[in-house]
């Protein structure tokens, strides 16, 4: 267990990052699922531009990597131009 104050509150800030950080990474995971699972090319690339801008804002905060981010971006911009 910390000795020091303001270790302490470095694990409670800690958790509430961590927690922070599962949420919008799994709520991008969500979002990715429900783009590749549309059928028509007009939701789908209505769609793009705010999952695209959720998943630089991720990459931003270092919640996922740089080259994930891209990686992701691509293949998404991809995939909808092919529907």
């Amino acid at each position: 267990m910390a000795n020091h104050k303001s270790a302490l509150k470095r694990i409670r800030r800690n958790e509430a990052v961590r927690l922070r950080n599962r949420y919008q990474h799994k709520t991008m995971r969500n979002a990715l699922k429900k783009l590749r699972s549309e059928e028509k090319k007009e939701d789908a690339e209505a769609l793009l531009p705010s999952v695209v801008s959720m998943i630089d804002r991720l990459a931003k905060r270092n919640i996922i990597h740089n080259n994930k981010a891209a990686n992701l971006k691509s293949k998404l911009a991809k995939h909808v131009a092919a529907l």
